[in-house]
C-alpha cells in the first residue's frame, strides 16, 4: 500500500534519531525527514513495480478520456484474459460502500459504471497500481481521473471534488488520487467507478464485490460480448466455469491462484502427463503462472 506517513527511529553513531516531521518534494517518491535534533535526510520511496509496462506506450493520449475511439472491437479475441493481481495486497477498494446505481441502461442513457455513495472530501483510492493517463473536467463525469494499469485495463473515477494526481504520474495501489464530490452530471455526492478495456466499458461488478469489499478473481476471463453497456455481471456465472475456455482446437484452463497440475487433471478427468503433452514447455515441475492458458483436452 502507498506510504501515507512516516514515523521512525534511525540510529546514527549509536544515538537514536527520532523523526518528527516528513515534508513532500516535487518528486512524490522523495520525502524530506526532519529529526528531533534539527537535522534532516532524504528518503526515497519505492516506485510501482509495473511503471515501465509496454501498455503505457500504446494509444497513450492525455487529452481524451477515451484513448481508443477508433479501436475495432472485432480485432479482440473471443475471450479476453487479464491477470489482475498476484496477491491480495495488489488491490484496494476505490471506495467502500454499496452500489446504489448499477451498470446498464438508466433513464434511456447508458450508465457505464457503478455509483458508490460518499461524502464530499472523502478520499478515493486507486484500485490497482498503474499510471495516470487522463485528468480534468470531462462533461457528465465532472472531475475525472483515468488510470491505466499494466495489463491494459483502465479504471475511471468520476465526480471528484478535487484531483490529487497528474497525467503521466505513476500511482500505487491504494494511493489517494482524488476527493469525493458531486461535479458533472450528478444528483448528489458519489463516486462513479468504471472499468474499461481498449476503451470499451464492462460492468465493474465483474471484478469488484462491493458487498464483501473484495476482488472476485485474480485473473479476469471476459467474453468479448461483455464489452457493451447492456451486459451486466451475473452472479450465476461462477468463477470455476469462467476459468474454462472452449476453442475449436480444444479445452483450455486459465491458471488461477492455487491451481496445480494434479488438481487440473482431477477436475478435467485426465492425467498430468497428458496435460504436459498437450502444452509446449510444460513439465510436472513447471511453476504455473497466473493467467496462463493451459490446454487440458
Amino acid at each position: 500500500m502507498f506510504l501515507l506517513f512516516l514515523s521512525a527511529e534511525i540510529f546514527a553513531q549509536g544515538v537514536a534519531k527520532v523523526s518528527v516531521d516528513t515534508l513532500s518534494t516535487s518528486d512524490k517518491y522523495v520525502k524530506i525527514v526532519i529529526f528531533s535534533d534539527r537535522t534532516w535526510d532524504s528518503l526515497v520511496l519505492p516506485k510501482p513495480k509495473h511503471e515501465n509496462s509496454e501498455m503505457y506506450d500504446i494509444d497513450w493520449i492525455t487529452t481524451d478520456h477515451n484513448a481508443h475511439r477508433n479501436f475495432d472491437i472485432a480485432t479482440l479475441p473471443d475471450t479476453i484474459v487479464l491477470p489482475l493481481i498476484e496477491d491480495s495486497t495488489d488491490f484496494c477498494m476505490p471506495r467502500v460502500g454499496f452500489v446504489f446505481s448499477k451498470y446498464g441502461w438508466r433513464h434511456g442513457r447508458a450508465h457505464t459504471g457503478s455509483d458508490i455513495p460518499l461524502n464530499i472530501g472523502d478520499p478515493v483510492y486507486s484500485a490497482f497500481e498503474g499510471k495516470v493517463r487522463y485528468t480534468g473536467y470531462c462533461g457528465g463525469y465532472g472531475n475525472l481521473v483515468v488510470v491505466r494499469h499494466a495489463n491494459g485495463l483502465e479504471t475511471y473515477y468520476g465526480h471528484l471534488s478535487k484531483i490529487l494526481v497528474r497525467e503521466n504520474e505513476p500511482v500505487d495501489v491504494g494511493e489517494v488520487i482524488g476527493l469525493g464530490g458531486s461535479t458533472g452530471r450528478s444528483t448528489g455526492p458519489h463516486l462513479h467507478f468504471e472499468t474499461r478495456y481498449k476503451g470499451f466499458p464492462f460492468d465493474p461488478e465483474t471484478i469488484v464485490n462491493w458487498k464483501d469489499t473484495t476482488l472476485r478473481c485474480d485473473t479476469l476471463v471476459l467474453p468479448r460480448n461483455k464489452l457493451n453497456s447492456t451486459a451486466r455481471y451475473s452472479s450465476s456465472s461462477s468463477s470455476s466455469s469462467a476459468s474454462t475456455v472452449e476453442t475449436g482446437d480444444g479445452t483450455y484452463h486459465i491458471i488461477r491462484q492455487g491451481d496445480t497440475l494434479s488438481a487440473l487433471a482431477r477436475k478435467y478427468g485426465t492425467s498430468v502427463s497428458r496435460i504436459c503433452s498437450l502444452n509446449n514447455n510444460l513439465t510436472p515441475n513447471t511453476v504455473l503462472q497466473l493467467g496462463r492458458k493451459v490446454r487440458v483436452r
